[in-house]
């Protein structure tokens, strides 16, 4: 059995040697001659996966350790017999913390009072739906926006997406790409879109670039339409559009999702579907040894501080989210470096903070949003 990986993937040698060869490569050196006689393809989202690199191969499965699968031409899959597979969720907390970053040092910045703030999440899978839940914990007013969703389960918890354009004063987009049908997502986010939402928005896109014209944005941003422009996702990767570049608020190189967390866990769905086509015996194989940040303890003295002093203390900690934005101002054309050489990032669970001078309820709104938490 061949099972060719990419080298990019981590926590991943070591699981498959004792059952397959296992060739790791970078993604771009993922060649139809180098998958033609592999069994699976353990991939990320460079590595287009269609009719190119697999005809007249023997692969019998890909699984990508990303939740994303655009890069995956299932039709083709489907019509021969590859099986495919995605790990959905499996960085959906990374992607809420990064949107938590992203607010409070933008509330720092901008003297923002988020829980008087409207946010409108377009896409409440499993990103979504968890960065939900973390600003309804800070106190935010939610309106969520899933067409899908709105149709199998009903309007309870949803509105229309003219609801959020009319109230929202953010909006972020947590879609996956779709370029066809019902519920395109394909430049969902452009001038006429725009046009319809309160001015002076605040517009995040950590879902996928295509979602958004760029060209509006920058538009949006030069007149005003758009006050702040947090940007994770690009149209054009890795060469992207330094003019919206220079007037994002945070610019980062597509890794919202790049927790070790997010990745441990997309590599263990990984190995755990490879394991299921080919019974392999290890269908609960979990990563181990994931990296640890310098200090898991963060010190707030709370003493005539705010609820969301306290709470963005705690949160840019975890997550000081302007070095990788500076990094990409500084050096755009290291987009693809600074992704895969990403430094060592943990979600909320892995960190205690330790209050003093502590008086109000802001212990149980950093309980739970995932910190362990230790009163002085």
């Amino acid at each position: 059995m061949k099972i060719v990986a990419d080298n990019k993937i981590p926590y991943l040698k070591g699981a498959l040697e004792s059952f397959a060869e296992v060739v790791y490569l970078p993604g771009k050196e993922t060649t139809p001659d180098v998958v033609k006689n592999a069994d699976a393809i353990i991939t990320r989202t460079r590595t287009k996966c269609n009719e190119a690199l697999l005809k007249g191969s023997s692969v019998k499965m890909i699984a990508t350790a990303t939740i994303g699968y655009d890069h995956i031409d299932t039709a083709y899959c489907e019509a021969n017999n590859i099986e495919w597979t995605n790990a959905p969720g499996c960085n959906s907390w990374s992607v809420a913390q990064y949107i938590m970053a992203a607010l409070h040092h933008l509330a720092n910045q901008r003297s923002l009072e988020l829980a008087k703030m409207t946010i409108g999440i377009v896409g409440a899978g499993n990103v979504g739906s968890k960065v939900a839940k973390l600003c309804n914990i800070i106190g935010m007013k939610v309106l969520m926006n899933d067409p899908p969703r709105m149709r199998a389960e009903g309007t309870d918890g949803f509105v229309p997406i003219e609801t959020i354009q009319q109230q929202a004063d953010i909006i972020t987009f947590h879609t996956p790409l779709t370029r066809s049908g019902e519920d395109k997502t394909f430049h969902l986010f452009n001038n006429d879109f725009m046009l319809k939402c309160k001015e002076g928005l605040i517009f995040i896109n950590s879902s996928r670039g295509e979602v958004m014209d760029t060209d509006a944005v920058i538009a949006g941003s030069a007149l005003g339409f758009i006050s702040e422009a947090i940007i994770d996702c690009w149209e054009n990767e890795p060469d992207i559009n330094r003019h919206l570049l220079e007037r994002a608020f945070i610019a980062t190189p597509h890794i919202a999702g790049y927790s070790k967390d997010g990745k441990a866990n997309g590599t263990s769905m990984s190995v755990q579907a490879i394991s299921r086509k080919f019974n392999l015996g290890i269908d609960h194989w979990q990563c181990e040894n994931v990296e640890l940040p310098a200090n898991t303890t963060i010190q707030i003295d709370a003493k005539n501080k705010s609820s969301q002093q306290i709470v963005a203390e705690a949160v840019l900690a975890t997550y000081p989210i302007w070095e990788d934005s500076e990094r990409l101002k500084q050096s755009p054309e290291t987009f693809e470096n600074q992704r895969g050489e990403y430094p060592v990032r943990r979600e909320f669970p892995v960190y205690t903070v330790k209050l003093q001078n502590h008086e109000s309820e802001v212990g149980e709104i950093l309980k739970l949003m995932g910190f362990s938490i230790s009163a002085k």
